[in-house]
């Protein structure tokens, strides 16, 4: 199965990703994973997505195609993979539909976690609390909420379009979200 994660930073994409994952016996393959080892190995690509992330920006799409490219290459991706934080732009979209047809191969289904912006707000603000994240203040969260909503929320349409797209109410106790998208994904 070859699967795409969406929702507003802090939805829960990366907690739910990785149960997916476990339940299709797929990788579960972050962007935001392999920026923050990047960052954390003080790489060059570390370096310029670092100064990226803390004005709030996100890394340009050259960059992230090539990494995805790359990523989707490995073995084990081979009988599909769940993308968390790719796409999130419609020219990402046609680079992923461009890197797939080279193994003539598609998506799947494309889960949207649907959850309030304040809640975000929130669970972001706790998160950089707990897990000591400097990129996550207030200010770089709602330009984050702002970047998400005037840019990679239309993929949302797109994938509609395609007949792709499943939504599922990603607020409430992880246990329930988790069993609310075994439902919808129909597995």
């Amino acid at each position: 199965m070859r699967l795409i994660i969406l929702g507003p930073p802090g939805a829960g994409k990366g907690t739910q990703a990785g149960r997916i994952a476990d339940h299709y016996g797929i990788p579960a393959i972050s962007t935001g994973d392999i920026f923050r080892a990047n960052i954390k190995n003080e790489t060059e690509l570390g370096l310029k997505v670092k100064e990226i992330l803390a004005s709030g920006g996100y890394v340009d799409d050259e960059i992230t195609n090539a990494i995805v490219a790359d990523r989707l290459a490995e073995e084990d991706a081979s009988p599909g993979f769940l993308l968390d934080g790719y796409p999130r732009t419609t020219a990402q979209v046609e680079a992923l539909d461009g890197i797939l047809a080279t193994s003539d191969s598609s998506i799947d289904k494309v889960l949207e976690l649907v959850v309030d912006d304040e809640v975000v707000v929130g669970r972001l603000l706790k998160r950089a609390e707990v897990e000591g994240r400097v990129d996550d203040t207030e200010d770089v969260i709602r330009e984050r909420m702002a970047i998400y909503h005037r840019e990679t929320k239309p993929l949302s349409d797109a994938y509609e379009a395609r007949g792709l797209l499943v939504r599922v109410d990603g607020e409430g106790d992880v246990d329930v979200v988790a069993e609310r998208i075994v439902a919808a994904l129909g597995a």
